[in-house]
């Protein structure tokens, strides 16, 4: 690509690219166009070898003329991955295998018939949907941060130019950095990462932060568990954030920037190189950008997987080659931040806001969400739901409307229990909040947060005990040890924690563990520790009972805990077939005699001291003699 040096140049440019883009989707260039789904999710599930297969099948069928074969990024429906799409009927083929590629290309692009077998049944309707827009799990969201995600091949700058790309940072250069930090602001945008400052606010502290050299910092240390929003936006639409972060850098007078990612994200990592390479090639990136005297470049700097280095200050003296540990505040960043240099820390997905707030104007991005938290927000929904994945909802959206009516509800008509919001920072939000709406301060005031946006759907059969445990553990071994609140008492909550599931308990266990977490939220260093109990206090708050059945009765209501676990054999239902001994890896189940109405019978018993609660009794009894309690 030949360097593009001006604002005129860009225009042409884009003007070229969108129709280019225009034509592909609407079928005016006369090809079919097909596309894959190339994030994480679906590239474990063969796409890559799909796309070669579907090139590879094409030219053997002769009609490598007549279609484009293009891995994009994530679709978001990560439950019915792998993804095919075919433009411009914009048809929507789902859990495409390799075996399915040669009849896609003998009847679809050949024939132009639809592969029904292949198309997204509707659960409720029974219904076979082809286009991605008429299906529920799409129809409730909203995209912004992953504007071009699942649309354009990442790792083509024609095509992110063509979806817009440096438009915002065009329109950027024309106003003064106060004016750009002043859109932000009235935009209403609040850091995505969790902390939910407002970053026009954060922008404003920097600018007026006197310093030779300022930074702009990109988080992309996404740890919670089971969070994939900004890794997904990296991966898909690369240029985005690279575009947010050098309006930032414009903003507060930043002529480097500095991408922190974590090293398991392989993928997002080398589309982010390839992104930063072209655009540096296009005259995009480094000097005089389109002719403004406006200079900027970036750097990558891969994360250990320390899930502290989440936090800003952490994550700054992990790129200055120290331990990732938190820094005592003030001074913030914005003052004082990398190597001591006033630096703005965002993460990924508030950066992919940026640009469209230049690009379409604050006013735009305001109107949607709601009074204290503008614009849109970026789940990966799991857990115990239908219809697992990335989703994109306006602010404002109920925790309904969130696990029923895009997540499709419980698998197997099972109850809803919980909603763990924010990862291991954050609470569980029971039934009585379901029509609660999804915001920042809402959700704190519930006893959750919002965090980076990990959304983990629990149903009847999760013990909450279990559950806090869990989280516990992931924080004992994450946290950094700098503070003693920290590194000692979250190792004290998680002692008492394994004690009850383990029966083991006590009534006074219930009030320790509310110290505990009243101190350690209020004296640890650093947002990791004064979060930390947020798991612990929630499920006290809403499943005490659940606690107490643990300590009191011994017992697991939902029979998760194995120390408190029995399995009992039915002597009325047992025909003495002798397969659960056989299969028994602790040898505890032994022969006895039963005698019902004085028939001698041969029948089975559980010696409980020697099991080992693994439960392949139960699963091989064909006649489902065995239970637990």
């Amino acid at each position: 690509m030949s360097k593009i040096t001006s604002v005129e140049e860009l225009e042409q440019k884009a003007a070229q690219c969108k129709q280019q883009i225009e034509d592909k989707l609407a079928g005016a260039d006369q090809k079919r166009h097909i596309v894959l789904c190339g994030g994480t999710g679906c590239l474990s599930s063969n796409s890559k070898e799909i796309a070669k297969k579907f090139e590879a099948e094409l030219a053997r069928q002769g009609l490598n003329e007549k279609a484009t074969v293009n891995l994009v990024g994530c679709f978001g429906f990560c439950s019915q991955g792998p993804f095919v799409k075919i433009y411009p009927e914009d048809t929507l083929y789902r859990m495409v295998t390799l075996d399915d590629v040669e009849k896609i290309v003998r009847e679809d692009i050949g024939e132009g018939k639809v592969l029904e077998e292949l198309l997204y049944v509707d659960p409720n309707s029974g219904e076979k949907i082809s286009r991605q827009e008429d299906i529920t799990f799409y129809k409730k969201q909203m995209r912004i941060a992953l504007h071009g995600c699942g649309v354009i091949n990442p790792e083509s700058l024609d095509e992110a130019i063509g979806m817009g790309a440096f438009q915002g940072l065009k329109k950027a250069l024309t106003m003064s950095p106060k004016e750009v930090a002043d859109n932000v602001l009235l935009s209403g945008l609040r850091g995505r990462g969790g902390g939910g400052f407002p970053a026009g606010r954060k922008w404003m502290f920097a600018l007026a932060s006197e310093g030779d050299e300022k930074y702009v910092v990109c988080n992309g240390d996404e740890g919670d568990p089971g969070a994939f929003m900004d890794r997904s936006i990296l991966e898909g639409n690369p240029l985005a954030v690279i575009e947010g972060m050098m309006i930032a850098g414009y903003a507060i007078g930043a002529h480097e920037g500095y991408f922190y990612v974590r090293a398991e994200y392989p993928i997002a990592v080398s589309r982010l190189k390839i992104a930063i390479k072209n655009a540096t090639e296009a005259g995009l990136l480094g000097k005089n950008i389109l002719g403004t005297g406006f200079d900027f470049t970036c750097h990558i700097r891969l994360g250990a997987g320390a899930f502290v280095c989440g936090e800003e200050t952490a994550l700054l003296n992990s790129i200055e080659g120290k331990r990732g540990m938190p820094r005592p505040r003030p001074p913030f960043p914005a003052v004082k931040g990398l190597w001591d240099c006033p630096t703005i820390v965002n993460n990924v997905e508030t950066l992919a806001c940026v640009p469209f707030i230049l690009r379409e104007g604050p006013a735009e991005f305001a109107k949607v969400g709601t009074e204290g938290s503008k614009g849109t927000k970026v789940f990966a929904l799991g857990g115990k739901v239908n219809n697992v994945g990335l989703v994109e909802v306006p602010m404002g959206t109920t925790l309904r409307e969130l696990i029923y009516d895009i997540g499709g509800g419980i698998p197997n008509d099972k109850k809803f229990k919980a909603i763990q919001t924010g990862g291991p920072s954050g609470g569980c939000l029971t039934e009585e909040y379901l029509d609660e709406p999804i915001d920042f301060d809402n959700l704190v005031q519930k006893g959750s947060m919002m965090g980076s946006g990990g959304a983990i759907v629990m149903d009847e059969d999760n013990c909450m005990v279990d559950v806090a445990k869990f989280y516990m553990e992931f924080i004992c071994d994450e946290s950094c040890g700098k503070c003693s609140p920290c590194r000692v008492g979250t190792k004290r909550i998680l002692e008492i924690l394994t004690r009850i599931t383990e029966g083991k308990g006590e009534m006074e266990d219930l009030d320790t563990l509310e110290e505990l977490s009243k101190s350690i939220r209020k004296n640890s260093l650093c947002a990791l520790g004064q979060t930390a109990a947020n798991p612990v206090n929630s499920t006290l708050a809403h499943f005490r009972d659940e606690y107490i059945s643990h300590i009191v009765d011994k017992k697991c209501p939902a029979h998760v805990c194995k120390s408190l676990m029995q399995y009992h054999i039915n002597k009325d239902i047992c025909i003495g077939c002798g397969l659960c001994a056989r299969n028994c890896p602790a040898n505890c189940i032994s022969r006895t005699d039963y005698i019902p109405e004085g028939h001698k019978l041969a029948s089975f018993e559980i010696d409980q001291q020697k099991c080992a609660k693994c439960g392949l009794c139960m699963s091989n009894c064909k006649f489902k003699a065995i239970s637990k309690d």
